[in-house]
């Protein structure tokens, strides 16, 4: 049953993302926070999401086009939003939201436009609200704990991260705009060369990209990742020269997670899933911050691994990936966020 003192949210979208994983992860925290809202462009698909979502949060409204979004930022009511629209249209309307005073979770995209208009918007508000980058690994328990593991295998001496993904025709996300952030180990990559293909013509060119990236620790290592594979894989790999850590993407037991593997120097291994729970544990600390911001202001400082400008630095490695790809493998540095 949700908590009826709990901070109040809105999600803005009311897609496949809002229904399957927003609204069931939320659930599992309605003693936390309180949905209030639903908006979409069409009544008829906010309803459609509200329906869903009545079952945990019995208050929940539906609202509707440019009326309907003016109530949400006009509600005082409303701490922060959750912005789960298409790429193209985040932006404008967590900015939106940003200049209303709301607290903001979304994807990243645009960024140095969006940085730049964040700073705008925050330069006349006294409490600077919160604009939190959503859908990334870092929560995952799984890369929680590799970030411990990774002390025990030595110096580090290559990373792989290899992406076979499966976006074609029987996807459900096949025609919406949608990315994940990725996260390596704990070192900025400063460099990359990359060649691109193109391959699927159903889907937006290049759907294949094979990269080399320099580290800002002196490390080097490969980045792969092919859109649309008939046998999905993603593997995490890093080789020190006392072990290797890897994080392999799958299935246990019925449940969606992460299998880490730690592979010794005298042959051994040792093996823990992680069942995925990481968009759970982002809506905690974005409501847990949230919730501060609201007693403390500017100063409560904010979880780091939600931050814009950490989102923004995964979004430019792969934005240099692209350019050197268009450069024929020309390499490219990563912008500083």
């Amino acid at each position: 049953m949700a908590n009826p003192v709990a901070p109040q949210i809105a999600i803005l979208g009311a897609g496949i993302f809002v229904k399957t994983q927003y609204i069931p992860r939320l659930s599992e925290i309605s003693n936390l926070v309180s949905l209030k809202a639903i908006w979409s462009r069409t009544e008829e698909s906010a309803r459609g999401a509200v329906e869903i979502a009545q079952k945990f949060f019995p208050g929940v409204v539906c609202k509707w086009g440019d009326k309907g979004l003016d109530e949400i930022s006009q509600d005082s009511s409303i701490l922060g939003v959750a912005v789960v629209l298409a790429g193209q249209a985040q932006v404008d309307f967590s900015l939106r939201m940003l200049k209303a005073g709301k607290h903001v979770l979304q994807a990243t995209s645009q960024l140095e436009a969006a940085i730049a208009g964040y700073n705008s918007v925050c330069a006349n508000i006294s409490s600077k609200p919160i604009w939190a980058v959503a859908e990334n690994y870092r929560f995952e328990p799984a890369f929680v704990e590799c970030k411990k593991l990774v002390a025990d295998i030595g110096d580090m001496m290559n990373v792989q991260v290899i992406i076979e993904g499966s976006m074609n025709s029987s996807n459900p996300y096949f025609s919406s705009s949608w990315r994940r952030d990725f996260t390596l180990v704990g070192s900025e990559v400063v460099s990359v060369s990359a060649l691109t293909s193109y391959v699927d013509k159903t889907l937006p060119p290049p759907d294949n990209i094979t990269s080399l990236f320099q580290l800002a620790n002196g490390c080097s290592g490969v980045f792969v990742m092919i859109v649309s594979s008939s046998s999905p894989k993603i593997i995490w790999r890093v080789v020190g020269l006392k072990g290797t850590l890897q994080v392999e993407r799958g299935k246990h037991d019925g449940q969606h997670g992460y299998l880490v593997t730690l592979y010794s120097t005298d042959g051994q291994s040792k093996s823990t899933f992680y069942k995925f729970s990481g968009v759970t544990d982002e809506f905690k600390s974005f409501i847990y911050d949230i919730s501060q911001a609201s007693i403390k202001g500017n100063d409560h400082k904010t979880e780091p691994r939600m931050s814009f400008e950490e989102g923004a630095r995964d979004v430019a490695v792969l934005e240099a990936m692209l350019e050197s790809g268009a450069k024929q493998g020309a390499p490219v540095q990563v912008k500083k966020f």
